[in-house]
């Protein structure tokens, strides 16, 4: 899968069992997006002309740069083609409009299949957009199962582009949802005013002083208010949202970036404040447990509840979400659930994926 950061595919190599250990992540990697198909991409998360042209031709390139991962993962741990029951495609998110009943992803399975000669499932968000949910989040559903411990009540945060909460109660209650912003708009500021794809380790933006007023206004946007279920993408935070906020305005771009690191902190906080009930311990997953200054905020603002990556419960922070993809084309085979109508909103379980056979 590549998420909404768009900086890599990620290839999780993952066995399951309803036995412990439920889980077990054999192998992974990333292969990072060349520049022009991301640039492509992130194009196609805006209108513009020849749109179904140019998404057909992303959609093909995408597929054999994840063929090329899939093919050489299984050949540095010697696993053949056909000892892979499946594999969980999320592709690439390229609009989600769950308020017009839509979600669209393009990766093109068919052709995913065809070069790596191993079942493809896909297309994970439609069957809850069907029954009336959000389509997302769906990583919830795989932290409930995978993570859930009936003697401690968490919080899981997946920070990639965007951010998302699993609240697990211990009494298998679950509540998830996109807060808002993660590291895309870090990641946007940085990227054009410093020629780097990201802000590592949060150095710049630790560089930088908080703007209280452009802070105030950006809280203010009627998203975070929105009661869950609730998702979001870049078609609502992107660069334009940012700067109708900037417009007039003289600020020093690391204190920009001070500002929309303590948003992106500000808003995952904010929105755990106003979870019915309140979380033992918190653990973080996705690229944003590794920005060190985002997890000092994040420990500051949520004190005293201990603040520390999935890594503690025996999970890789980088790899959560493409084992959660994994899970749910386990799940499509078994004819099993795998949304969430509490995080979602649908109207009930439904069996997420279509399968593309090799």
């Amino acid at each position: 899968m590549s998420g909404t950061s768009l900086d890599g595919v990620d290839i999780a190599l993952t066995s399951f069992s309803p036995a412990s250990p439920r889980a077990t992540l054999i192998g992974a990697l990333c292969l990072p997006l060349p520049p022009d198909l991301r640039s492509d991409l992130l194009a196609l998360c805006q209108p513009g002309a020849d749109e179904v042209r140019r998404a057909g031709i992303a959609g093909q390139q995408w597929a054999r740069l994840a063929a090329q991962g899939v093919n050489q993962l299984l050949q540095q741990h010697g696993i053949s083609a056909s000892q892979v029951a499946a594999i969980g495609s999320h592709g690439q998110t390229i609009r989600h409009h769950p308020e017009s009943g839509f979600s669209v992803q393009i990766g093109a399975p068919a052709l995913l299949a065809e070069l790596c000669g191993i079942d493809v499932i896909s297309d994970f968000r439609s069957r809850d957009l069907a029954a009336g949910g959000e389509g997302a989040p769906l990583v919830p559903a795989f932290h409930a199962w995978l993570l859930s411990d009936p003697e401690q009540s968490r919080v899981l945060i997946n920070i990639g582009g965007f951010a998302n909460l699993t609240l697990l109660s211990g009494d298998e209650q679950v509540c998830g949802f996109d807060s808002g912003p993660g590291n895309v708009l870090l990641d946007y500021w940085t990227q054009q005013h410093t020629g780097q794809l990201f802000d590592a380790d949060g150095t710049w933006a630790r560089s930088g002083q908080v703007i209280p007023g452009l802070l105030d206004r950006l809280l203010q946007d009627p998203y975070f208010s929105r009661t869950a279920p609730k998702s979001t993408g870049r078609e609502y935070f992107h660069p334009a949202w940012l700067q109708q906020h900037l417009d007039g305005r003289h600020d020093r771009p690391a204190d920009v970036q001070a500002t929309l690191l303590e948003l992106t902190a500000r808003t995952i906080a904010e929105a755990l404040a106003g979870c019915q009930s309140q979380p033992e311990a918190v653990y973080i997953c996705g690229g944003g447990a590794r920005n060190g200054f985002l997890m000092e905020r994040l420990q500051q603002l949520l004190v005293p509840r201990p603040v520390q990556s999935t890594a503690a419960l025996g999970v890789d922070p980088d790899w959560m979400e493409a084992m959660a993809f994994a899970w749910l084309a386990w799940r499509c085979q078994l004819r099993q659930s795998g949304n969430l109508p509490a995080v979602t909103g649908a109207k009930g379980k439904r069996i997420l994926g279509a399968i593309y056979p090799a």
